[in-house]
């Protein structure tokens, strides 16, 4: 199994934040380099059908808490070889109106070798690192 974490501040309120991140079809609005985001269905079980850089992403909404603004979504397809991904994405108060968003995942990458899933790991998290990056800019 491998995980993926990345935490960071956002120059936000947390209520903004979150909007983003709780519309789940609309990541287009914030994304960079996704070329569509279509939304089929709504609520738990909804999914968020993406092309980045050519590539088919399905992700399916699987756990919305608006009270503690976190969701978790897993991957229905994608040209990665992962099995049993889920990820979470959490915004909470950082202080002095600014935000701590917290996107982990953890994922099997069978027929792989450890060093293999950890570089796999690494993608992911300077995928993340580069979306969360894309809310800060928003926000500034």
């Amino acid at each position: 199994m491998a995980d993926v974490k990345v935490v960071d501040e956002i120059p936000a309120g947390v209520d903004q934040v979150w909007a983003k991140i709780a519309d789940f079809g609309g990541l287009k609005s914030w994304a960079p380099n996704l070329e569509s985001c279509e939304l089929e269905g709504t609520g738990i079980g909804s999914v968020r059908k993406m092309v980045m850089g050519g590539a088919n992403i399905h992700e399916r909404l699987e756990k919305l808490d608006e009270a503690g603004h976190s969701l978790s979504y897993s991957i229905v397809e994608a040209p990665m070889p992962v099995e049993n991904y889920l990820a979470t994405i959490t915004v909470s108060e950082a202080g002095d109106g600014r935000s701590k968003i917290e996107w982990t995942a953890t994922f099997d990458v069978p027929g792989m070798s450890d060093e293999q899933a950890q570089g796999m790991a690494a993608g992911m998290e300077g995928a993340y690192k580069g979306m969360v990056g894309a809310l800060q800019q928003l926000f500034s």
